[in-house]
């Protein structure tokens, strides 16, 4: 119970315009439910009239055709009314679709001003400048980079693009065909002439 009478009411989403459409409405079904009951009635008066007149009864038949007349221009008066509230009904839900347009502009351009205040026209201009002036700084150190090849560096590179572009493999010095010349057997026997030699020094020192 505390619970019910506690909670906060939440606020009606129903605006004037709503309300107004429902009224308009609900005064265009009144006069279709009148146009229709009239457009019986005057049916059946017409029998009638036809069944007076086949009676003998012209002149009661006469003013019932009158009443008859009459119904007719109130018929074509409330279809006048009926068509004026529909137009009104939708020239109102027109301007609520309207006004929500305009409700998602406004929001648009608060959310554009707030976006400028953030991001001014001078810190594009830097954040641009700044853009070309690494670009400016990168191409120049391309240019140093090229520079320092020479123009044999630059066939030589292109050469071997073309090889690994045509598959072929890059040519290696060739292996010298003549056979190494062979040690004296004089100059094999030197460093072993030169162990003997040096052997007795090393005893006498180890003694």
């Amino acid at each position: 119970m505390g619970n019910v009478f506690g909670r906060k009411s939440r606020p009606s989403r129903v605006t004037e315009q709503d309300k107004a459409i429902l009224q308009l409405k609900q005064q265009r079904d009144k006069l279709k439910q009148y146009q229709k009951r009239i457009t019986l009635q005057l049916e059946k008066e017409r029998l009638l009239a036809k069944q007076l007149l086949k009676d003998g009864r012209k002149e009661k038949a006469l003013l019932l055709l009158k009443k008859k007349r009459y119904q007719d221009q109130l018929l074509d008066k409330t279809e006048n009314q009926i068509s004026n509230l529909e137009c009104m009904v939708q020239d109102i839900e027109f301007m609520q679709i309207e006004m929500k347009v305009i409700e998602g502009l406004k929001v648009g351009n608060d959310c554009l001003e707030s976006m400028h205040q953030i991001m001014s026209i001078e810190d594009v201009e830097r954040i641009l400048d700044e853009t070309q002036e690494s670009i400016d700084y990168q191409r120049q150190i391309d240019e140093i980079l090229a520079g320092a090849l020479t123009q044999e560096d630059d066939d030589a590179v292109l050469a071997e693009l073309e090889a690994i572009t045509q598959g072929e493999v890059v040519a290696l010095p060739e292996v010298p065909s003549e056979p190494i010349p062979e040690v004296p057997e004089a100059a094999k026997a030197e460093p072993e002439r030169r162990e003997a030699k040096n052997k007795p020094d090393r005893e006498m020192l180890a003694a």
